[in-house]
Formats: structure tokens, C-alpha cells, sequence
């Protein structure tokens, strides 16, 4: 049989009888923050779970990213070595994400302007240097996920992202780890057919909230560019979103330090436990609890929860619903 076959070239690989070329190399900026980061805890609330088909986190420290940019889908690259962050995007988008890399990792953001009054979150302040708040610009990104996780568990929420994205996304560009998607586009989630997010297990509710969205994406996306409150203003319009959608979504797109999350089911009671030593704390409670930090009320939940003194579980974990099974 030797000789019969051509050899197969290095650069190529063939996937369903189609050559694959090498992916070209990507675009590169180096940037140097000034002071220091942290990747995992800057770039970490932006993972929607551990199969998050927009995100991953590889072995040797570099952070990977997918992302519908307004210039098109992009993926980027981060590492971070001796005092210097490294860039490397790939895709239509690619030079939207570096021009945008040190707004992502917080170079907008100030954490001096955070004046720790509760030793708990001075301590935990000194031990975590590197915290910053990424800001993405792109809105719609964080209002779906975040619009999926409404009146269900986190894991429900995360399974849905993920076959959604999966299902209806686009093949992350370049060489993205296996299995990177760019989320779906707007025209393509408001085509999702009604099926589809049920067996996603996502309820008529959410699914319908979303679709009001995307037929206003352009709009949400300008708000992008507003002030934090009146990003919230123009989000909590849309019939579905209210202010815990809200906060969730400027957190992330904005970068926003004072948008502390209200309606959280376990948030109140984390803080209240932390700052107040009263674990059955509400809404009223937290702010309160919260008020000497205003302005950096977000960071200050933000490094609550990074402390690791949370109280003891009251009861088991709520079970799935699974309406998809319905």
C-alpha cells in the first residue's frame, strides 16, 4: 500500500473530506497594566459554568474568550507573564477585542477608590490584589445568560447557555480549544424555534424576554456607552428585566462598582452573615450593611463573596426542574 497515497501535508488536516488549513496567526498587543491582575479573577465572572462554550481556561494560565464584537465574531487569547498582558485575537472581530483588551481587564476600573470599613473585607482586599472589574462593552452578551438564570438554579441556567450556544452558535475563529463557540447572533436566537428552548429547559418566560431583546439589540447595545444607571434605565424597559437582570448585565458590560445585585436568593443572606453576622438578612438588610460603601457597593459584595465566610447550607440543594422532560 505504500506509494499509493499522497503524503499528507503538516499544514492541513482533513475533517469530513474538506482540507483544513493551519489557522493564521493572530493579531497581537502586549499590554502592562499598572498595577496588579489577577486574570482568574478579573476575567472569571464573565464563565457561565464549567462547560461554558464561550470561555475556558487552559493549564497553563491563558484564558481564552468568544465573542459576537460589533465588528463579527472573534476570539481572544489572554496570558499574563512578568507584569505584561499578551493579546492574541483571531476573526472579524479581532481587532475590536485588543483594542478593548485593557477596558476587559479593568484598566477603567479603580480599586482605590474602595475604602474597606469591616476588617473581613480589608483582609480580603490585601489578599486580592489583583481584582479588577472586566468590562466587555457588548450588552447583549451579558443580558442573555444572565436573563437564563432567572428564577431557576445555576445549573439549569448553565445547561441551557451551553446547548443553546452550541446548538445555535458559530465555530469560535482560529485555534480555539475544541468545542468554542461564538454565541448566536440576533437574528439567529429570535429564529430559535419555540422546541428548541424547551428542550433547552428554558421556560416560555425567559424564552419570550429574550426574543424581546434581540428584536431591539442594536438599541441595548448602545447602551454600552451610557452611564451604568442609565444602561440600567434603558435595559429594565424591556418587559422581563428588572433590576436584578439589570445590575447582573452592567456588572459585566460595564465594569460597574456600585451595581449591587437586589432579588438575589442567596446574596442578602451571604452579606448580611459576613458583614452583620445575621444569616436570614434581606434586601433591606444588605443595602444597609452595604451603605458605607456606596459607589463600590458591587466590589464590596464582590470581595464578600471571595472572603470564604459564608454561612452553612440551611437546607439541600433545590433539584432541577427539567421541563424538558415535560
Amino acid at each position: 500500500m505504500a506509494g499509493r497515497f499522497a503524503p499528507r501535508s503538516p499544514r492541513a488536516a482533513v475533517r469530513d473530506g474538506i482540507p483544513r488549513q493551519a489557522p493564521a496567526p493572530g493579531r497581537v498587543r502586549v499590554w502592562v497594566p499598572d498595577g496588579p491582575l489577577d486574570l482568574g479573577l478579573v476575567l472569571g465572572p464573565l464563565r457561565r459554568g464549567p462547560g461554558d462554550p464561550t470561555f475556558r481556561t487552559m493549564p497553563d494560565g491563558s484564558v481564552w474568550r468568544a465573542s459576537r464584537t460589533p465588528a463579527g465574531p472573534g476570539t481572544l487569547r489572554v496570558t499574563a507573564r512578568g507584569g505584561e498582558v499578551r493579546g492574541e485575537a483571531w476573526g472579524p472581530g479581532a481587532e475590536w477585542l485588543l483594542e478593548h483588551l485593557p477596558r476587559l481587564l479593568g484598566a477603567e476600573d479603580d480599586p482605590s477608590a474602595f475604602v474597606p470599613r469591616h476588617r473581613l473585607l480589608a483582609v480580603t482586599a490585601h489578599r486580592r490584589p489583583g481584582l479588577r472589574l472586566a468590562r466587555t462593552g457588548l450588552v447583549l452578551e451579558s443580558l442573555i445568560p444572565s436573563v437564563l438564570e432567572q428564577k431557576v438554579t445555576t445549573l439549569e441556567a448553565y445547561q441551557a447557555w451551553r446547548l443553546l450556544v452550541r446548538r445555535f452558535g458559530e465555530p469560535a475563529p482560529g485555534p480555539a480549544p475544541g468545542r468554542m463557540c461564538v454565541m448566536p447572533a440576533a437574528r439567529t436566537w429570535a429564529l430559535i424555534p419555540s422546541w428548541e428552548w424547551h428542550l433547552a429547559g428554558v421556560d416560555d418566560k425567559r424564552a419570550s424576554t429574550i426574543l424581546r431583546a434581540v428584536r431591539v439589540a442594536a438599541r441595548l447595545e448602545e447602551a454600552a456607552g451610557m452611564e451604568p444607571a442609565a444602561a440600567r434605565e434603558r435595559l429594565e424597559v424591556l418587559p422581563g428585566v428588572g433590576p436584578w437582570t439589570s445590575a447582573e448585565t452592567v456588572q459585566r458590560s460595564h465594569g460597574a462598582p456600585d451595581a449591587v445585585t437586589v432579588g438575589d436568593l442567596h446574596l442578602p443572606g451571604i452579606v448580611g452573615f459576613a458583614l452583620g453576622g445575621d444569616r436570614y438578612a434581606d434586601d433591606a438588610e444588605m443595602l444597609r450593611l452595604l451603605e458605607p460603601y456606596a459607589g463600590q457597593r458591587h466590589r464590596a459584595a464582590r470581595l464578600v463573596l471571595l472572603s470564604g465566610r459564608v454561612p452553612g447550607r440551611r437546607a439541600p440543594r433545590m433539584a432541577p426542574r427539567g421541563i424538558e422532560r415535560l
